[in-house]
């Protein structure tokens, strides 16, 4: 079964094809951050036109580099939500538009199922039952997964997400846009211990997050500092911002482990990109005898390789596919009321 996956839901326009017998075979994306750079964040209305100039031609070089044709293609997968609303229907009316054309069934895919089935992209894939930690730019959660379309939600954020409050500190220390992955490379030359940042509901005894308190506490360096900060400053706040972050999320992982009766850990969503995040949990879990598993970096930010693949996986299980030609986009949708595969 070859499945052709389409990501629109922010700014970035990712299209890819996955064989249910040989894997991940192409996938194409092209990324707005630049375009998004001139504002400081993502633009709506700017993200969805380039979202139709672009995903024609990434179409085209997806089929090209798996050498296949359009008639290869058995079901069109695509975000349905959650995610901005004209980026969403940029791709859901494409997608839907060329599985009538060719008589092909569609599956519309949540967004953030499609991060926290990524790792099963990797050459070494989790197998079910795990705990998910989802950390993106718009969520933090932990999952239980017994199963593709079964998730069980143990924990989230109050609040801001943990990729927003690196995004929001960032911008407060004066980087550009997008902050959240400069201030971690800024971090890396930072001197620990030099400044000491609050671990939000760290010992809350559940399993959520919040962290828009951290972010004020970035707040209060900055304006205490009174000066434009020089890059040492920025460097320091960084280190103890983001070290801040990975003990919360690090520590409330392991508890989560432990709740669900689980030894085998998944971090999914740009934020598990993180280096220091990754250090943390490979110690944890060499010390602590549980298995954690991430995405691919190029898997970590969106992208159309992860909806294709839980599209996939949801037709295998036998999930029913759609007709094509109607739809609907959902740019608020919680995981936790999807029908189990």
């Amino acid at each position: 079964m070859l499945v052709l996956g389409v990501e629109s839901s922010c700014d970035e326009t990712g299209l890819a094809l996955y064989d249910s017998a040989a894997g991940l075979l192409a996938h194409a994306l092209h990324s707005q951050v630049a375009m998004h750079a001139e504002y400081g964040g993502v633009v709506p209305e700017l993200a969805s036109r380039d979202h139709i100039r672009r995903i024609v031609p990434l179409l085209r070089s997806t089929l090209a580099r798996a050498g296949k044709t359009l008639a290869d293609i058995d079901a069109v997968a695509y975000t349905r939500g959650p995610g901005l609303a004209g980026a969403l229907l940029v791709g859901c009316a494409f997608a839907e538009a060329l599985a009538l054309a060719l008589g092909r069934p569609t599956v519309p895919v949540h967004h953030l199922e499609g991060h926290l089935l990524s790792p099963l992209l990797a050459a070494d894939p989790p197998a079910f039952p795990f705990v998910a930690l989802l950390v993106s730019g718009g969520h933090t959660q932990l999952m239980k997964v017994t199963g593709v379309g079964a998730y069980e939600l143990l924990g989230e954020t109050l609040d801001d997400a943990a990729g927003e409050a690196f995004d929001k500190s960032a911008k407060l220390l004066g980087l550009p846009y997008p902050g959240g992955a400069l201030l971690s490379k800024l971090a890396e030359s930072g001197t620990p211990g030099v400044y000491t940042l609050p671990r939000p509901m760290l010992h809350s005894g559940d399993l959520d997050f919040s962290f828009s308190g951290l972010k004020t506490a970035v707040l209060t360096l900055v304006r205490e500092w009174g000066e434009v900060p020089d890059e040492r400053f920025r460097a320091d706040v960084a280190r103890a911002f983001q070290e801040a972050v990975v003990e919360v999320l690090a520590s409330k992982a392991q508890k989560a482990l432990k709740v669900a009766g689980l030894d085998r850990l998944v971090v999914a969503g740009g934020v598990g990109a993180n280096r220091q995040l990754r250090a943390t949990l490979d110690a944890a879990a060499k010390r602590r005898g549980f298995s954690v598993h991430y995405p691919e970096l190029e898997f970590c930010t969106d992208n159309g390789a992860m909806i294709a693949l839980a599209g996939c996986l949801r037709l295998m299980a036998g999930s029913p596919a759609k007709a094509a030609g109607s739809f609907a986009v959902q740019p608020r949708w919680p995981l936790t009321g999807l029908v189990p595969a």
